[in-house]
């Protein structure tokens, strides 16, 4: 019984039905070459053939081949229709193509062989197909009788050369093709599987085979044109055959064999040893008893975490940079390169977008294979706006008869962007669909992913990044320029790569803490939602965006949104460019800050050492309410503010709030004026980044966000980080924070909460800077790097490690410059969970977030937040300790793993 569609669970019932309903217990079949998918929805698509020929490893073959059959015990399986063992020698082969390991005849039998011991050595019968090959047709079986003219010496060394192979390592069933070889059986238009010659002749007496010998389906056009129900069962039998797939009428069937088998054609011992054959394949799958299958879990049994990494690591490792000039490849050097991101035959934003631009900056458009010349013509005046063109095909065939669904226009237009700009071409159809177009040679670099779904889409583009190595090969030669083994290596690991725990040995449902915790947080009122972000030795394994941006519960937060990260800018913005500066020895850290902030000179500041100030010990008071100077018995002092934007009102405090241009000064003046404290003493002050930001821009001659641009984000490529993000982004992608009852009596979106940072223009060196857990892990990876990321050293290691590092260990003060660092003194509590080491830097912040990096563990967390919304004084997050106890969730997991 062989399941040609639906779905998991109703095949489950359906088989079921029919092994209690049946005298003797039925062997079931599938058609699953790429696995359960090919036939049933719900299920994990593992890659086709050719693309696993792509990859240089075969192991991952008989992991592919473990974890199918391991799918196929689970939902009552017994025999898989796999693997495909023809040579694809004729390109224009309209029924094999990609389904076939290659042209090839030693890379399909190694490969081949890989996937038949993987699943017969877990309890699945394997069956070569299409015997005597079907690789050399030219066209389709399902719609008429192919002939294959080869002499029986190319048959022997090429097509049969697979099926000896694996026959010889004990293949346990083969599928007869319906095709007309001449060479095996001169009959006038007699296919393979009705040819007694070959079926009896060849494969039995010749070829020695042993096992099961299944017919293709009867119902074939390539056999059932000329033949009649019954009829063509008895051929079929006669020739040889032990199965007969898809009989178009069953009783006839049977009526002809016993015929056959009653009047002497067939002796009964032929007929006897067929159906102990049969008998002898149930009894080997375990038919002895009658096996309920339970449909309890049988969808997560079927799609496990670990069945998901394999789909992954396959797809990944086949991807193949077939040409790469100047190692364009992965990309790097982009802060200065204008990116467009077209696909041709898929959605703007899919998925191949998607991870690119979570990467690098880019300009994503989006066209219709089926467009006319006139609007892909259209397109062509964007792309001189660009230095590069990243062009991406989608929604290809298998069929060379029809252009593999590339359209003519299309084609034009793949082969004038390619002529005509500098450019990178992504091919998502198999190999020969590059065949089609003539200006491939014009391209910086081309890229083969074989396959078109979310995750080749997504391996595509971790490789062209750098988050993943490729080492992908040609398996078939499509012309003179691109032959079998063509592809260039990339070992280099530029960037953070999306990956699952598994890839590190963790299991996904170690993490699945982290979920409860932030979902009880949400559920306690601690916060509305929030962005959960986890990286260990640069892979992103957890990323998860939980409840709502605020309790009305109308708009749920999403991974791209941006949080108010208060103080979390100390680090992700002042420490930065304060390590720019030192890097170029533009400051001094043990030099007095007035030395680069000169009007410090007249104050009780002037010989505040700067590296006190960056460690909370130079004596400044904590905090003071600027905001209060504005305000007189109750109201705001008259001219200080507008609700609209001028010259003489330029500064934005919130929305239809504008300060007066003068009063960034007075609030300078302000902060020198501020009384001092014990020095050496330490006191967390928001005064010495406050300064720190003015300091780095008298020094770098700049302004502070265009700074951090040029220097550090630009060159990172972050999307969702900056100052004053209403001014880019759309309102429902940036969380709303407070409501401020006290200074601007408005809910703030976008604007930032810190009063001191809003009186300046939403721009300070303690608060002010937007942005998402992504964007933070970037930052947080560079610094573990030692300042490198994406083939930039941004930062020198010996400032990273100084910044990062504890300054006074044998203090009180735990302190790093501008860094957090874990408590080490006994009774006090820390910012770090218990496992954190000693190393760990980073940063919390008010509004309810931090970020956390483990140099021992390689470990990135990240929380953000809006704890804060829509009343500050919610204090919940910390009484609960919500950000220690998802931090420890995570250190849990590794150490289990670690000591196991």
């Amino acid at each position: 019984l062989i399941f040609f569609q639906g779905g998991p669970v109703r095949q489950a019932n359906l088989t079921n039905y029919y092994q209690s309903i049946s005298k003797l217990p039925l062997l079931i079949g599938i058609d699953g070459e790429w696995g359960l998918p090919m036939r049933l929805d719900s299920t994990l698509r593992f890659p086709r053939q050719m693309t696993l020929s792509a990859i240089d490893d075969d192991s991952v073959v008989y992991e592919m081949g473990s974890e199918i059959a391991r799918q196929c015990k689970r939902l009552g399986i017994h025999i898989n229709f796999a693997p495909d063992i023809d040579i694809n020698n004729n390109p224009l082969n309209p029924i094999i193509g990609s389904r076939s390991f290659g042209d090839n005849r030693e890379l399909v039998s190694r490969k081949a062989m890989m996937y038949m011991n993987a699943l017969q050595q877990h309890g699945i019968l394997a069956s070569g197909k299409h015997f005597p090959g079907h690789g050399n047709a030219d066209s389709d079986s399902h719609l008429t009788l192919p002939v294959i003219n080869q002499s029986r010496q190319n048959l022997d060394s090429i097509e049969l050369y697979p099926f000896k192979q694996l026959m010889n390592a004990g293949l346990s069933s083969v599928m007869v093709a319906h095709i007309n070889v001449p060479a095996l059986d001169t009959t006038p238009g007699i296919p393979s599987t009705l040819s007694e010659k070959v079926v009896n002749g060849l494969l039995k007496d010749q070829l020695g085979f042993k096992g099961l010998v299944f017919t293709d389906a009867l119902n074939m056009k390539a056999v059932s044109a000329s033949y009649q129900p019954g009829l063509l069962d008895r051929k079929a039998f006669l020739a040889g055959n032990d199965v007969l797939l898809y009989c178009e009428d069953v009783a006839k069937a049977v009526t002809e064999i016993l015929n056959v088998v009653d009047s002497g054609y067939v002796s009964k011992e032929d007929f006897d040893g067929r159906v102990k054959k049969v008998l002898m394949a149930k009894y080997w799958c375990g038919l002895t008893s009658r096996a309920i299958i339970d449909t309890t879990n049988l969808f997560n049994d079927l799609n496990t975490d670990e069945g998901n990494f394999l789909q992954r690591k396959l797809y990944e490792k086949s991807v193949t940079f077939l040409t790469n000039k100047k190692g364009i490849l992965p990309l790097k050097d982009v802060s200065d390169r204008k990116i467009a991101v077209v696909s041709i035959g898929a959605i703007r934003e899919n998925p191949f977008q998607q991870m690119l631009t979570n990467h690098i900056r880019t300009d994503l458009f989006s066209q219709d294979k089926e467009a006319n010349e006139s609007v892909l013509q259209s397109m062509y005046a964007f792309f001189k706006n660009y230095d590069l063109v990243i062009l991406s095909l989608h929604g290809t065939t298998m069929r060379a008869q029809n252009g593999y669904g590339i359209s003519e226009p299309v084609r034009q237009f793949i082969d004038t962007v390619l002529r005509s700009f500098p450019s990178i071409f992504v091919d998502f159809g198999n190999a020969y669909t590059l065949n089609r177009f003539r200006n491939l040679d014009k391209a910086e670099a081309v890229v083969l992913a074989y396959e078109d779904f979310k995750v080749p889409q997504e391996a595509a583009a971790q490789c062209m990044i750098g988050a993943e190595i490729t080492t992908g090969k040609l398996p078939v030669d499509v012309n003179a320029n691109l032959t079998s083994g063509t592809g260039c290596t990339n070992t280099a690991i530029l960037r953070l790569k999306y990956a699952s725990p598994e890839e590190i040995g963790i299991p996904s449902d170690r993490l699945d803490k982290i979920d409860s915790i932030a979902m009880s947080a949400i559920k306690a009122g601690a916060t509305p939602g929030c962005q959960v972000l986890v990286a260990i030795n640069g892979k992103i394994i957890y990323e998860k965006a939980f409840g709502y941006q605020t309790y009305d519960s109308l708009q749920a937060v999403r991974t791209e949104d941006q949080y108010d990260i208060a103080s979390v800018t100390k680090i992700a913005a002042t420490a930065l460019g304060t390590m720019k500066l030192f890097d170029a020895r533009s400051i001094d850290i043990n030099k007095p800050l007035s030395k680069y902030l000169p009007a410090l000179n007249n104050t009780n500041k002037n010989s505040l050492i700067v590296k006190d100030i960056l460690t909370h010990q130079a004596g400044l008071v904590s905090w003071v309410p600027f905001w209060k100077y504005t305000v007189s018995d109750g109201n705001f002092i008259r001219g200080i503010f507008s609700e609209v934007s001028s010259t003489d009102f330029p500064y934005r405090i919130c929305d239809s709030m504008y300060i007066r241009a003068d009063y960034i000064d007075s609030l300078k003046q302000w902060v020198y004026d501020t009384p001092l404290g014990e020095r050496g003493k330490y006191i967390y002050s928001d005064l010495g980044p406050i300064m720190m930001k003015w300091t780095i821009e008298a020094i770098s001659g700049e302004h502070f966000e265009d700074y951090l641009e040029e220097s550090f984000y630009r060159p990172l490529q972050l999307h969702h980080s900056g100052f004053k993000p209403y001014e880019h982004f759309t309102l429902d992608h940036l969380i709303p924070t407070a409501m401020d009852t006290i200074f601007r009596h408005r809910l703030l979106r976008g604007d930032v909460h810190d009063p001191a940072a809003a009186m300046q223009g939403g721009i300070s060196g303690n608060a002010g800077l937007f942005s998402n857990a992504f964007d933070l892990a970037v930052i947080m990876q560079m610094l573990l790097k030692k300042g490198w990321y994406g083939g930039e050293q941004l930062l020198k290691p010996s400032t990273v490690s100084l910044f990062t590092s504890r300054q006074f260990p044998k203090g009180k003060n735990r302190r790093g410059l501008l860094f957090d660092k874990p408590e080490t003194e006994v009774g006090k509590p820390s910012p770090v969970c218990a496992s954190a080491s000693a190393e760990t830097f980073g940063h919390q912040g008010f509004t309810g977030t931090c970020v956390w990096a483990d140099p021992a563990y390689q470990l990135i967390f990240i929380f953000l937040s809006n704890r804060v919304h829509p009343d500050e004084n919610n204090d919940k997050l910390v009484k609960l300790n919500v950000r220690t106890n998802l931090q420890q969730a995570v250190y849990d997991a590794i150490i289990h793993e670690q000591s196991r």
